[in-house]
């Protein structure tokens, strides 16, 4: 059986020998000298095998291996080195295990609060306890359910996913516990509901904060004993399936305010995992716009080398309403956008540029100030101040920015004729 096969190495030598030996045994062969232009040809075709190189120019194997496997799950991949050795192969091994191709590898962070998640979600997943997972929108709460269905004894079985807001409510009944023909207008046959097929493996349940009251009632039910009765049959059926739930609301607030069962919240709540919000964790921000750059473009066939100074300051001042989700996006839109190899301010979306204050226009190399020696402190601070405006066409904010002060310093310090610049 023919077999699409992709080749990357940056000697050339080596490469051209391994497409011919791949090719005589009757599989098609594409090759790349380095792990930008491998990438870029993996996320437009669909390679059943992958034969990487570890040390390349620009990605060693390891990258390859962990970005390969966000954009092809289902390749196989296999890494080669002519600097092989037991105590690489047992790095190698360790490194890999710690990888974003693992479950707990797609969630990406070193910060204190998501170490904390990481750790509950190890110790929680082999259980049947159900799980609650709190936090905003974006936060990565479907990550951590896939971690928990992935780490568990029911790996091998179903994860059915259910966005319960994004299902009418006249509706959610039946695609839960599923529905008889002739149950209501438009069922024309026999259906299945998710707690069905979920039966043996896990439930998500998602945005499970907007369901309303009757729902919440059976589905209490069913989380007590198993049990439900699809609509309009009068079979009592039985789901061994464990349920995982998410919101980005208050469920406490929702209960005190008699929105939410507070025996359903409860019977929910056996574990709750608390997801942070971004601006919580910005340490994590420089990890995470490497691994969105590399995955968006290597998706859009772009040889992206990273972001420049205005760009990373603008990022890191942003607070991040959108979380995660939002920072994947401003990125892939930075690569699309992007004229050249390095991505700018400009690339980004106006809301991040704006949190940012305006840019700061850069002196001139020949632009000196002459101050004779002897000069009081003072009236240095003031000269290179006045100048400094001067440049900035009286912009405090940018002027400010460029001597590396604030711009209540700048009104402080200003000589009283200078006052009248801006």
């Amino acid at each position: 059986m023919s077999a699409r096969v992709l080749v990357i190495d940056d000697e050339e030598a080596l490469r051209v020998s391994v497409a011919k030996i791949v090719s005589r045994l009757g599989h098609s062969v594409d090759t790349a000298g380095n792990a930008t232009e491998g990438l870029a040809r993996l996320a437009k075709q669909p390679y059943e095998l992958v034969l990487t190189d570890f040390r390349l120019p620009d990605l060693d194997g390891l990258e390859v291996i962990e970005r390969a496997r966000q954009l092809r799950p289902e390749a196989e991949i296999v890494l080669f080195t002519g600097f092989g050795s037991i105590p690489l192969a047992r790095r190698l091994r360790q490194q890999l295990d710690d990888r974003p191709d693992t479950p707990l590898g797609r969630i990406i962070g070193q910060s204190e609060s998501i170490r904390a998640v990481l750790r509950v979600v190890e110790q929680v997943a082999p259980s049947t306890a159900t799980v609650l997972i709190e936090g905003p929108s974006g936060t990565g709460k479907e990550l951590v359910a896939d971690a928990l269905h992935a780490l568990s004894p029911r790996r091998d079985r179903p994860l059915v996913k259910v966005n319960c807001s994004a299902i009418p409510e006249t509706l959610l009944e039946a695609e839960l516990f599923g529905h008889e023909k002739g149950a209501f207008t438009g069922a024309l046959a026999r259906k299945d509901g998710r707690f069905a097929r979920a039966d043996g493996g896990t439930l998500f349940l998602d945005e499970i904060g907007t369901l309303g009251l009757p729902i919440q009632a059976k589905l209490l039910r069913t989380l007590q004993d198993g049990t439900f009765e699809p609509l309009g049959s009068t079979r009592t059926l039985q789901s061994d399936c464990r349920i995982i739930a998410a919101t980005n609301t208050d469920l406490g607030q929702a209960v005190k305010e008699g929105l939410f069962r507070e025996d359903l919240y409860y019977r929910l709540n056996v574990i709750r995992i608390a997801m942070p919000p971004l601006k919580e964790r910005p340490d994590d921000i420089p990890l995470l716009l490497g691994h969105f750059l590399a995955h968006h473009a290597a998706r859009n066939s772009r040889s992206i080398d990273g972001f420049d100074a205005g760009a990373l300051n603008a990022l890191r001042a942003y607070d991040w309403p959108g979380n995660v989700r939002e920072l994947s996006h401003a990125v892939e839109r930075a690569v699309v956008l992007a004229t050249g190899r390095t991505i700018t301010r400009e690339c980004l979306p106006e809301a991040i540029r704006q949190a940012a204050g305006p840019e700061p226009v850069p002196l001139p190399d020949s632009q000196i100030i002459a101050v004779p020696v002897g000069t009081p402190l003072d009236d240095v601070e003031k000269l290179v101040i006045a100048e400094t405006l001067r440049h900035t066409g009286g912009n405090k904010a940018q002027a400010a920015s460029l001597l590396g002060i604030s711009a209540r310093t700048i009104y402080r310090k200003q000589a009283p004729g200078d006052a009248e610049i801006e």
